[in-house]
């Protein structure tokens, strides 16, 4: 005879994750008895063959009587924290922080902005980044440069292509060579890079009693804070406190690290006239001056949000649909009976032990019946009746 393998999940008294069981019944083995059936069951356990695998026993799992595992020890783990924790103390209390730098040597941590872009859901604020070139160009292209940015990058974002174009020719770019191998001056052009102010580091850290100024391309994105770190740089310069010397040709400023600052202030009210009409505060100017910026390191933040919400909402109806498949398809397994229907003969045998057990119970009934009420004899008439 074939065999029926009933799935069992339960759940191990002494263990957190549940342990399946298969049952497998041998309808052979399944015999009445003294007027009740046995059944015996084959129990095997994976957990117990999973187990088994790696060299323990199976009677260790598969019997109810044995006892969890031994824990394992707990001392290495305690004893490592420990030693992290003490040492990290000791650092501490001897240096006076995790880091070797003082506050002042690290720098001013800047507080956090409200800028326009940092939502999931926004964008740059074009008009800021207009009004942010026009102080980098009338400010800061003094000293840094922007070689990452081409003056076709401003179309579309913050000008038209007749000004982008127009600020292009105001500058001569070196071309070359012509048909004589010359090089030769020509006025700039959309696919040029912005200038640079100097023509060679050399030059730059001549011009600024030796420091280098950095190009701001990237500067957003290379600074520790980011766009809060240059806000608070731009507007946060100020006499030294008490006690701090600063020493000639250094200004103070305490979000750079160190305090002291090679740059001076450029940043006044009114040092610009906007075209919007928009005043020209010092916290406007630095506004506008790092929303620009930001953009510059960043030119591709308005798409890649734009793209990321259709791809969360391309996602969100493919995982839909995957739920719906995947219900579809295992609906049959999920709401299956499993119901085990043993051999006809069995079903016979079943059925006439049944029978006795049902007469046995009626004689029985009726013979306490008869005792009760002093009528024996009845009962036995009764009782031999009931059996013919």
């Amino acid at each position: 005879m074939s065999s029926t393998t009933i799935c069992y999940h339960i759940l191990s008294p002494k263990r957190i994750r549940p342990i399946n069981f298969d049952l497998v019944l041998h309808p052979d083995s399944i015999t009445p008895r003294k007027g009740r059936t046995s059944v015996s069951f084959t129990m095997f356990s994976r957990f117990a063959r999973q187990t088994a695998q790696k060299g323990q026993s199976f009677k260790r799992f598969a019997s109810s009587s044995t006892t969890a595992g031994a824990k394992p020890s707990l001392v290495t783990p305690i004893l490592a924290t420990t030693v992290a924790l003490g040492s990290a103390l000791a650092y501490t209390a001897t240096y006076g922080g995790l880091s070797a730098n003082s506050p002042a040597e690290n720098g001013l941590h800047p507080a956090a902005y409200p800028w326009s872009h940092n939502g999931m859901l926004q964008g740059f604020d074009h008009s800021s980044i207009r009004r942010g070139y026009q102080v980098y160009r009338e400010v800061c292209a003094a000293c840094h440069s922007l070689d990452r940015i081409a003056w076709r990058n401003l179309v579309g974002v913050s000008h038209t292509t007749t000004e982008a174009k127009a600020m292009a020719e105001e500058h001569e770019y070196t071309d070359g060579p012509d048909d004589n191998g010359d090089m030769f001056e020509r006025p700039g052009k959309l696919a040029d890079y912005m200038p640079r102010p100097y023509p060679n580091d050399e030059a730059a850290r001549a011009g600024n009693q030796g420091a280098l100024p950095p190009d701001l391309s990237l500067m957003v994105k290379a600074r520790h804070g980011g766009a809060d770190y240059i806000f608070a740089l731009l507007t946060g310069y100020c006499d030294p406190p008490a006690g701090v010397q600063v020493p000639e040709g250094m200004n103070y400023n305490p979000y750079f690290p160190g305090g002291q600052i090679a740059m001076a202030r450029v940043l006044y009210d009114g040092l610009v006239e906007y075209d919007d009409g928009t005043p020209a505060t010092t916290s406007q100017m630095a506004k506008d001056v790092v929303t620009f910026l930001n953009w510059a390191a960043e030119p591709e933040l308005d798409q890649r949000k734009k793209m990321g919400m259709q791809v969360l909402v391309i996602l969100t109806g493919l995982w839909a649909l995957s739920v719906w498949k995947k219900r579809f398809v295992w609906s049959t397994l999920k709401t299956r009976k499993i119901a085990y229907i043993p051999p006809k003969e069995v079903r016979a045998e079943f059925k006439e032990v049944d029978q006795r057990m049902k007469m046995k119970e009626r004689r029985l009934h009726l013979s306490e019946n008869c005792t009760k009420n002093g009528r024996e004899g009845e009962g036995e008439v009764m009782i031999s009746h009931l059996c013919k």
